[in-house]
């Protein structure tokens, strides 16, 4: 038990999110650990679903979705396949078409967030979106004769879809000056560029919108929101899930029990899946990959880029993820990113983790993963090393591939997230960068492995989570009309034609009520 004196009191944090301090003992219907995008969003769906629920959400640092949920931890890219090279692999053999499913699916699910979104705001659960999500520009830029003719098939692949009837491709100087005179500008003429653009990408503050979310649901009945607790004891048993919370600042524990545990924690996840004792964690492994981002505040600069601009990854970087020139609207200004670049460390989290996260993590079940996916994977292991290694000046070199005229005075080094993959004993030794969610076979835990495109499609997580787990509860009188107005496209097959008409209507309607509209036509280029 905690101090007496704190007993059953609840103070506010700076954002007005409930804390509770000291609770001797609490059995809710959900537990969700991690205050982030992914506890945000299915905390509030099973709400909406079930406004008789009972939810704790524990997050372990001081305040809310300061982790990979924060603006400066991640791109803030609306993953929606517009500008992703990763997503849209060249073809094996020259000349075939390029597939673009993965493209295609990864929009289906951007589009089931922002109706959720739009929902949000048209009840009040996360308001004054022009202060979490804005209308920006996705492009995909490249460079060479052969880079431009894959641009070009993929481009032509790509719009044949509805989903990307709007995607203009350019391989003229002009055009692509008017788009993103910073790609252009200070370029040798030489130089064969191209570059494809959608206008209605957009730019998401991903902790924002969390801390909104999360700000209602801990003000609703029977639900509180916690910081500065950690879970450090997970324990299933025939009543459902014993807890030990432990309060960070007094160092103090009480226990919880609750019949259904989500363990949305980042790299908090892989040691409480290893504590659950389920067979789904045995052999899991996982290592963990820093960010660091480039940062410009010049605003004479800032105010010449108004774009996602998106290159194709590294040869040698195991699909990571290409390289981007971003604008970001953080703290109430705009900003320019440029990133990622990889960094190595041995913490699973960027705020509240620990140098021996990794060295803890080790178990001789998972030992052998982490062994054999280093030995498969050389190329990935060199490029991780190279990328530590980076002086500023190699890091100013990779921007100025983007930036010819971008000055050293300009930008700084700020350190990123911590994206922690996870390594699996069946997947013998390859690497697939994603998001996978685990459910225990009795339904009563699920957690979130991975990372990108992970909060651009955490409704499409929760929802799943809610299928899986939840069946009931959508089988209850008006489960489905209430899931239908959440996410009016969410049993809808993207890969039918018909079904574009209805996402571009309810794109539309998105569009009004995230008012993507007005932030666009504000924009200043």
């Amino acid at each position: 038990m905690l101090h007496a004196a704190a007993a059953g009191r609840l103070t506010h944090c700076r954002r007005g999110i409930p804390v509770g301090v000291a609770m001797p003992f609490s059995a809710p219907d959900i537990v969700l650990i991690g205050g982030g995008i992914m506890s945000a969003h299915l905390g509030v769906m099973l709400k909406r679903l079930n406004p008789q629920l009972r939810l704790e959400v524990y997050e372990a640092a001081p305040d809310l979705a300061r982790e990979s949920s924060d603006g400066w931890n991640n791109a803030g890219t609306g993953h929606a396949g517009l500008c992703e090279l990763n997503y849209t692999p060249p073809p094996a053999t020259p000349g075939a078409p390029v597939d673009v499913s993965k493209a295609v699916e990864i929009f289906a699910r951007f589009e089931q967030s922002r109706q959720f979104w739009s929902y949000a705001v048209a009840h009040d659960l996360a308001p004054r979106p022009a202060e979490w999500i804005r209308a920006v520009p996705h492009l995909s830029f490249v460079r060479g004769t052969a880079s431009i003719d894959f641009l070009r098939a993929r481009h032509a692949a790509l719009a044949a879809h509805p989903f990307f009837r709007t995607m203009e491709f350019t391989a003229e100087r002009s055009r692509l000056r008017d788009w993103a005179p910073l790609l252009v500008d200070g370029r040798a003429a030489h130089e064969a560029i191209a570059a494809t653009r959608v206008a209605g990408g957009t730019d998401v503050n991903f902790g924002e919108l969390s801390r909104r979310l999360l700000t209602w649901l801990g003000g609703q009945e029977g639900c509180r929101v916690f910081t500065g607790h950690r879970i450090t004891g997970l324990r299933h048993s025939t009543a459902g899930w014993d807890l030990t919370v432990r309060h960070t600042e007094s160092g103090e524990s009480r226990p919880v029990r609750t019949r259904f545990v989500f363990v949305g924690a980042g790299g908090g996840t892989l040691p409480l899946l290893q504590a659950s004792g389920l067979p789904v964690a045995h052999g899991l492994g996982a290592f963990p990959i820093a960010g660091q981002w480039l940062v410009c505040e010049n605003p004479a600069v800032v105010a010449r880029h108004f774009a996602k601009a998106y290159g194709p990854p590294p040869p040698d970087s195991g699909a990571l993820g290409g390289p981007h020139l971003d604008i970001r609207h953080m703290d109430g200004k705009r900003v320019l990113l440029f990133g990622p670049f990889a960094t190595g460390t041995t913490k699973f989290l960027h705020r509240t983790g620990r140098a021996s996260d990794l060295f803890t993590s080790l178990r001789p079940d998972n030992l052998p993963t982490l062994l054999h996916t280093g030995l498969h994977n050389p190329i990935l292991v060199r490029f991780l090393v190279q990328q530590a290694l980076q002086s500023m000046d190699a890091r100013l070199a990779a921007l100025r591939v983007f930036y010819p005229e971008a000055r050293a005075a300009d930008w700084r080094l700020v350190d990123a997230g911590i994206r922690v993959q996870a390594l699996k004993k069946a997947d013998a030794g390859r690497l697939f960068f994603g998001t996978e969610v685990v459910i225990a076979t009795d339904g009563s835990l699920a957690a979130l492995l991975g990372a990108s495109p992970g909060a651009s499609v955490s409704t499409n997580i929760a929802l799943e989570v809610i299928q899986r787990c939840f069946p009931a509860t959508l089988r209850a009188t008006d489960g489905l009309a209430c899931l239908r107005a959440m996410i009016p496209t969410f049993d809808f097959n993207p890969a039918q034609a018909a079904a574009a008409a209805d996402y571009a209507r309810h794109s539309a309607a998105a569009d009004e009520r995230l008012q993507l509209h007005a932030t666009a036509a504000s924009a200043s280029h």
